[in-house]
């Protein structure tokens, strides 16, 4: 390995290790029911909180629905929000999206 490809690697891992850390700290939220669950996931695509409309506890197996659904819909985002990001830090090296 030639020292400028080295150096390359070494770039880009410290790019990765940045875009990271920021997915960490970084959120996206989904709703369901008209809004009635509102499920928050952060970029390492863990569930961070769950708000339940009150109402909505009134039916607890549409509720279950609604949590199930907005907690896969906010997972989803997470993960189009890393996989830009990913992609943002690649791109400069001319690889195809999805090898690294």
């Amino acid at each position: 390995m030639s020292f400028k490809m080295l150096k390359q690697v070494q770039q880009l891992q410290a790019k990765m290790a940045k875009v990271q850390e920021e997915l960490a700290a970084a959120t996206v939220e989904a709703t369901a029911g008209g809004g009635a669950v509102k499920a928050v996931v952060n970029g390492d695509q863990r569930l961070v909180s769950v708000t339940i409309d009150p109402e909505a506890a009134e039916d607890v197996e549409m509720l279950q629905d609604l949590v199930v659904a907005a907690v896969n819909e906010a997972g989803e985002k997470a993960k189009e929000m890393a996989a830009r990001r990913m992609q943002e830090v690649t791109s400069d090296l001319g690889l195809p999206p999805g090898l690294i």
